[in-house]
């Protein structure tokens, strides 16, 4: 007869076992979609993720969703085939302020990678050296995925980051919403530190222009206060798979200031926060064709000295390649 003991064992080493199984075989997507332009020589990926091996790097007990692993072999190959020498390694949400897999991602680009590390209060000047001398440039708020929309709370985060970053001259990004850029619009026009906006500032391609908050990040970008990544265009979009309609914002974006503009990716384009997922169920990635989506900036940006300016020299001045 099975003890009890041993069914629970049995059903742990199962568990283990079918974690395992598919931290061998998930695979975030590849592209599919050949690049149809020039990509000039040293491009920048500007927004990617790595998520290791969970025994090496564990997520965080707070987190809000558990992603499939994304690898540093991986991302070589994406940028193989999208033809991007550099990469801007971006710590998620799912790590809290463990940065160390995003630093585990940057050594095996070696100097062709810089990172974006996620801090908190407890977070010590010498762990920030260290950081820094592993090739990190800035520190992201990540108010979107914690679903913090509160002004007060937005200028307090925003104003501490920006006092603690000055004195190393590193940027602080924000995932957020464009309610709240419009709530810290005079904080970022008088930040003593570059601002990073990602993914189109949080603005929503059915909404169109005239939605609200877009046109102060518009007057942010025009004045040079603020960088804005165009990147993760299916965050903004309703018309998989070529988004279509995010068009009109990236084309207002990069008119109001082409030096202030950069692009990415968002590999592995985790889907977090799904409906019917417990933070600890493993939600597969979104599967994008980056080909197609990297494609889209040929037609965002014609202009060929333009392109230059998003992909090699922006990231080059706000990373420090």
């Amino acid at each position: 007869m099975v003890s009890r003991r041993e069914v629970v064992i049995g059903g742990v080493a199962a568990v283990a076992m079918a974690a395992t199984n598919r931290m061998a075989w998930a695979k975030a997507s590849q592209p599919s979609t050949a690049i149809n332009f020039d990509v000039p020589a040293g491009a920048c990926d500007c927004h990617t993720h790595i998520h290791g091996d969970t025994a090496k790097f564990p997520y965080f007990a707070g987190r809000t969703y558990t992603p499939e692993a994304a690898l540093p072999e991986e991302m070589s190959a994406l940028h193989k085939a999208l033809k991007m020498q550099r990469v801007v390694i971006v710590t998620p949400s799912v790590y809290g302020t463990d940065n160390s897999a995003t630093v585990y991602g940057m050594r095996a680009r070696g100097n062709d990678a810089r990172g974006v590390a996620v801090i908190d209060d407890k977070t010590t000047e010498a762990e920030l050296d260290r950081l820094g001398q592993a090739g990190i440039r800035g520190i992201r708020l990540n108010l979107a995925t914690a679903g913090v929309s509160d002004p007060n709370i937005a200028r307090n985060r925003f104003q501490a980051a920006a006092d603690r970053m000055k004195v190393r001259s590193w940027h602080v990004q924000m995932y957020t919403n464009l309610g709240v850029i419009k709530s810290i619009k005079d904080l970022v026009m008088a930040s003593p530190v570059p601002v990073v906006f990602d993914h189109f500032g949080g603005a929503q391609a059915e909404q169109g222009l005239q939605q609200p908050g877009f046109s102060d990040l518009i007057d942010l970008v025009r004045a040079g206060r603020a960088y804005v990544k165009i990147s993760a265009a299916y965050r903004s979009s309703t018309q998989a798979p070529a988004y279509a309609d995010v068009a009109p914002l990236a084309r207002a974006l990069i008119e109001a200031n082409p030096d202030r503009i950069v692009w990415g990716t968002d590999w592995p384009h985790p889907h977090g926060n799904r409906p019917g997922f417990k933070p600890t169920d493993i939600s597969p990635f979104f599967e994008i064709d980056d080909g197609l989506l990297l494609n889209q900036l040929a037609l965002w940006a014609p202009d060929a000295a333009a392109r230059r300016k998003i992909l090699v020299d922006n990231p080059a001045r706000l990373y420090g390649f």
